[in-house]
């Protein structure tokens, strides 16, 4: 299963703001977005409507940025 969580970095510490459903000891992978892309991805997505993009936007931006990387 995989699920895209808020989190907030306080002193050193990623902070869920909502609970999770996780099993104690329970390993995960983590992918950190910055908040910008984001936000730009909900603009682009307001503009573009799904019959013109097969590709969630999102996940596409996310994809080109880790392209560059």
């Amino acid at each position: 299963m995989s699920k895209v969580i808020e989190v907030v970095y306080e002193k050193g510490v990623l902070k869920p703001t909502k609970p999770l459903n996780l099993k104690e000891g329970q390993k995960l992978l983590i992918k950190i977005y910055d908040e910008d892309i984001l936000e730009f991805a909900r603009e682009i997505r307001k503009k573009i409507t799904p019959e013109k993009v097969k590709e969630d936007p999102t996940d596409y931006l996310l994809r080109l940025r880790e392209e560059e990387t």
